[in-house]
């Protein structure tokens, strides 16, 4: 088992009980005692869990944010489909906003090669977006504006000024949660506000969220979902569901 795939398994096992001894991860995941002691120095740096006396415990499960690096960890295989769909939606020298969050960092991965112009609203995002050291990488264009923590997004009224005085081809949005009767939704209205900036700035709007999201809670408002072009999802909708999105003009992609 490589050391993503490790990593992921302990992230997965700690969402489901409060502790995990290291003895316990090693007959989990197959790896040394001593491998598994690293694995969670590393996974306690990125905030997905607690560092404790012969193991680790869960953030989640003390109910403390969990924070990016938990995040990144969940729904990884339905997000890593979500990307490739949304790369191949997206044309060579488009200009793209970029939204924040695990999902958002998924999809740089895939335009790192690509010869486009991106501004995204995350360093995770840059860091993956200039990954490629060699060949085409993106041209970005940073929205300045205020750093927060942890989630190394960025926000505030500059950030949003500055969305809005350009115009993008496609706007990549990743939503904290989203239902037929609110729209997109965010979890604070700081994120909300920079989302629907991005995404009322854009000729054609694209959703990227996977099927954990739906009908989520989140308390601030993005945006209708009649302002959605193309819904990029692992989750197939029912019948009745992708009835009222086509009524809407809203394309439902499955990854």
């Amino acid at each position: 088992m490589g050391t993503a795939d490790r990593h992921r398994l302990i992230g997965e096992l700690l969402r489901t009980r409060e502790e995990a001894t290291v003895e316990e991860l090693v007959e989990a995941t197959g790896a040394s005692g001593a491998t598994i002691r690293r694995d969670l120095e590393v996974l306690a740096a990125h905030g997905v869990l607690k560092r404790v006396h012969g193991g680790a415990r869960s953030l989640l499960a003390r109910g403390d944010n969990p924070g990016y690096g938990q995040r990144e960890l969940e729904d990884h295989q339905a997000k890593t489909r979500i990307a490739g769909v949304v790369d191949q939606l997206i044309k060579d020298r488009a200009h793209v906003w970029l939204d924040s969050g695990s999902t958002a960092t998924e999809i740089a991965r895939r335009f790192s090669h690509r010869e486009l112009t991106v501004m995204p609203m995350s360093l995770h995002s840059v860091e993956a977006l200039t990954a490629n050291a060699s060949g085409r990488t993106p041209e970005l264009i940073l929205p300045g504006g205020s750093l927060v923590p942890g989630e190394q997004s960025f926000r505030g009224p500059m950030t949003e000024a500055n969305i809005r005085s350009l115009r993008f081809d496609t706007a990549v949005v990743t939503p904290c949660a989203l239902n037929l009767k609110d729209g997109l939704l965010a979890h604070d209205l700081d994120d909300a506000a920079v989302k629907r900036a991005g995404l009322e700035s854009a000729a054609r709007v694209i959703v990227a969220s996977s099927g954990s999201k739906w009908n989520a809670s989140a308390v601030a408002l993005v945006a209708a979902m009649d302002t959605v072009d193309v819904i990029v999802t692992d989750l197939k909708p029912s019948p009745e569901d992708l009835a009222r999105l086509t009524k809407l003009s809203v394309e439902v992609v499955i990854a």
